[in-house]
């Protein structure tokens, strides 16, 4: 029930690593750091060429760094060069900020001006960072994922397909093939500061976590304005309306929501 099988589907997901040895799924929040250590090939250097801030639209292709003599079709999101379509082709616009080397970008991936970005991060396949995503280190963004418009990321990790379009916090948490409404924000800090513990069905779990946000396994949907307290776990098929507050264990499959009291009467 709350190995990371029960929460998603990691038959070849090529970050299922992150989980290895682990018996509770938010046990791998403690593995990010040693993931990333041994798993990233940063590539960004050759954009920065010692400046965070990037000046000009560039491009990554197959390992290649690329300044100029190519052609951005910005509907499509596709790099033509002498005639020719680069397929897997990684755009990166003027105006963002890559703050040290530590990073890695994958093929197909469009980072969108305004974005800033700190290492160490893997940032996947296809996956969209757009304008004003803050990702504060310590984070992987898997293949076909969007990190949204003021969406910050901290000590995190999306799987894959996960999607957090618009103001988002997601701190010290784990996001399966998701989708978030505007407004989502995952707690990670207790206001009175302690280890971050969980009862579910009536047995206690100590995650030995002072920082812990929350998992969100396949399927999970949340309304514009949702909230997760320190140490929620959103179980498959989780659907959460608009401006309710969670927290705990959810089982799958559970549609949850807060009681509307808002009364309508005639203008006079």
């Amino acid at each position: 029930m709350l190995r990371p099988e029960d929460f998603f589907d990691l038959e070849g997901n090529h970050l299922k690593g992150l989980f290895k040895n682990v018996e509770f799924v938010w046990e791998g929040l403690k593995n990010i750091k040693s993931y990333i250590k041994d798993n990233i090939t940063p590539n960004v250097s050759g954009l920065r060429k010692n400046s965070s801030l990037l000046t000009r639209d560039m491009v990554i292709y197959n390992g290649e760094v690329l300044e100029s003599g190519f052609t951005i079709d910005n509907a499509s999101g596709t790099v033509t060069k002498d005639g020719a379509v680069l397929k897997g082709a990684s755009i990166i616009y003027a105006g963002v900020f890559l703050a040290d080397d530590e990073i890695y970008i994958g093929r197909g991936t469009i980072i969108e001006s305004g974005a800033l970005i700190k290492g160490p991060a893997i940032i996947g396949d296809d996956t969209e960072i757009r304008q004003g995503a803050y990702i504060r280190g310590n984070v992987i963004v898997g293949n076909k994922c969007v990190v949204g418009h003021t969406t910050e990321m901290k000590t995190a990790v999306m799987l894959g397909e996960s999607k957090a379009g618009h103001f988002a916090y997601l701190g010290d948490s784990i996001l399966g093939k998701v989708n978030l409404g505007a407004g989502t924000k995952l707690a990670n800090l207790k206001i009175i500061e302690s280890k971050i513990n969980l009862t579910v069905n009536g047995k206690k779990y100590e995650t030995g976590l002072r920082k812990f946000g929350a998992i969100f396994a396949d399927g999970v949907e949340t309304g514009c304005n949702t909230v997760t307290m320190p140490g929620s776990l959103l179980s498959k098929n989780v659907l959460v309306y608009p401006n309710t507050t969670v927290r705990g264990y959810c089982p799958p499959d559970t549609i949850i929501k807060t009681k509307n009291n808002t009364r309508t009467r005639k203008r006079r």
